[in-house]
């Protein structure tokens, strides 16, 4: 098999795709489920390995975990809920032909006393046998999974679930030294006197988090449900437009008001607004208490809301290191090129095509425009007068790993003007303002390159064009076979035209010989 290393794959991005590899296949429609102490859920991964989508994402809130502080055992009721819940997915995972399920626990049954009655009661009741972990291998899992996001990311993960944290560091795609802990909100609400012994509590244990783990000033990367749901208060609080919680970032002091305005707040009337659950939202206050001094104790430097955690941290685990490499957004780019694009492997060639004209561009920019082209033409069955609306709605908002929120803006107006020479007058337009001008000329720059472009091939391998660009000129040039002009007509020439305005540059057309 040919080796791809990541110096490889910036000389060659469009090199070997690896989610057809015998072992990236067998990574293909793999389900997992973890036991939580608040919730129990099944997510079933598919697609690109290196990047997978949720064919199916199902949570039950069973609340496991409440009452143990003081019962020693598991929620009686949680019991109940959670085995429905298992039984549940065991068919489901039947059904859709899944050779195996893998099953998490987490804090509520490591710690109760009757969490081996229940595992056993799972077996018997649904042959899922459930692989209880202790909260220094929930660490690591959890670090692994924001890896599946942001290979060779750095910074401080943590992982907050019903009775637990867990803090890990990552570095250089690793993790390293990691430490759990009892500040899960659901045992937070069993401690004594109130706010302010919860709050004397909370510093006690965040002080020795921080004595053991050292100085963490780097990216802090937030999983889990009760901070996912901290974030949503913060969008809504702020107005944000972008409702997508994966790489929506928060700084300490957007922390420190929108804990502030938690504490305000009507609970009910906030759990509303922002379409959080009963069962999370009673969570969200003491939550936000943590996630406040948290905050103030490791002095981050900003802050990450990860959707990705233990279950795609079990995925992580099943990579070979060859996968693990890969850019998570060129993989899933890959593979819809394959699956939905009319001309696949036409990506590569319209990247060569117009990538004179971006040249000058950074590496993480030149990565955009890749991952544009190769998924410039996979949306072509929405109807024409819909497709650069849902061009961008799917780049702005699909399960693409490794994008900031100002990528997805940049990406979905490039494929919008690959559609469409204007962006004014849809229902995006309060999404453009999270990029500045320069970053929205650019994309249309890149979008109308991809539009002109796909208007000269149909064969994947002819040798038709080529542009040169000269910028200090301020002039493009486009060198035409003789077999290509017969396609440079009307509607090409104006759509070339519309890219030189959007360069403002003067066009040359010359004809070479073939």
């Amino acid at each position: 098999m040919q080796t791809d290393t990541r110096a490889d794959t910036e000389a060659n991005p469009f090199g070997r795709p690896l989610f057809d590899d015998p072992r990236s296949r067998k990574l293909a429609r793999v389900g997992v489920v973890d036991v939580g102490s608040n919730s129990v859920r099944l997510v079933v991964f598919d697609g690109a390995a290196r990047s997978p989508a949720y064919f199916y994402n199902e949570k039950i809130m069973c609340a496991l975990g409440a009452g143990l502080s003081e019962s020693g055992n598991l929620n009686p009721d949680g019991r109940v809920r959670a085995l429905s819940a298992l039984l549940r997915f065991k068919h489901l995972a039947d059904g859709m032909g899944l050779k195996e399920l893998m099953v998490v626990a987490t804090a509520a049954v490591r710690d109760a006393a009757d969490g081996p009655e229940f595992c056993a009661d799972v077996l018997r009741e649904t042959g899922l046998r459930i692989w209880v972990i202790d909260g220094e291998e929930e660490a690591r899992l959890s670090a692994q999974g924001v890896l599946l996001g942001w290979p060779g990311s750095y910074g401080l993960v943590c992982d907050i679930g019903g009775s637990s944290m867990e803090l890990a560091e990552i570095s250089d795609g690793r993790v390293g030294r990691r430490v759990t802990s009892n500040l899960g909100p659901l045992k937070l609400r069993d401690i004594k006197g109130g706010k302010k012994g919860r709050s004397a509590h909370i510093n006690t244990v965040m002080a020795d988090l921080h004595s053991r783990m050292g100085a963490q000033r780097d990216r802090l990367f937030l999983v889990g449900g009760s901070w996912r749901a901290i974030a949503r208060v913060d969008m809504h609080r702020r107005g944000y437009p972008l409702h997508v919680l994966h790489e929506y970032r928060m700084t300490p002091k957007t922390v420190r008001e929108t804990a502030k305005y938690i504490a305000k707040a009507d609970i009910e009337d906030l759990r509303t607004a922002c379409g959080i659950s009963a069962a999370r939202m009673s969570l969200v206050p003491l939550a936000a208490e943590v996630l406040k001094r948290l905050v103030k104790t490791f002095k981050p430097k900003d802050i990450a809301i990860s959707s990705y955690g233990i279950r795609e941290g079990m995925l992580y685990e099943q990579m070979p290191q060859q996968l693990r490499d890969r850019d998570p957004l060129i993989e899933a780019s890959r593979f819809a090129e394959a699956k939905d694009a009319r001309l696949p492997g036409f990506g590569k060639v319209l990247h060569d095509f117009i990538m004179p004209i971006f040249k000058g561009y950074s590496a993480p920019r030149k990565r955009l425009v890749r991952a544009a082209c190769l998924l410039h033409d996979v949306s072509w069955r929405a109807h024409p007068d819909y497709r650069a609306e849902v061009c961008f709605d799917n780049a702005t908002r699909a399960n693409l790993g490794g994008l900031k929120h100002s990528e997805r803006i940049y990406l979905g107006l490039a494929l919008l003007h690959r559609y469409s020479n204007s962006r004014e007058g849809t229902r995006f337009e309060d999404l453009y303002e999270l990029v500045d001008e320069k970053t929205r000329l650019e994309a249309e720059i890149l979008g109308k390159a991809m539009r002109f472009g796909a208007m000269l091939w149909m064969d994947k391998d002819a040798d038709r064009a080529a542009f040169r660009w000269y910028p200090k000129k301020k002039l493009l040039e486009l060198r035409l076979s003789k077999a290509a002009v017969p396609l440079f007509g009307e509607v090409a020439e104006s759509r070339l035209q519309s890219l030189a305005r959007s360069l403002s540059a003067e066009v040359q057309v010359k004809v070479v010989k073939d």
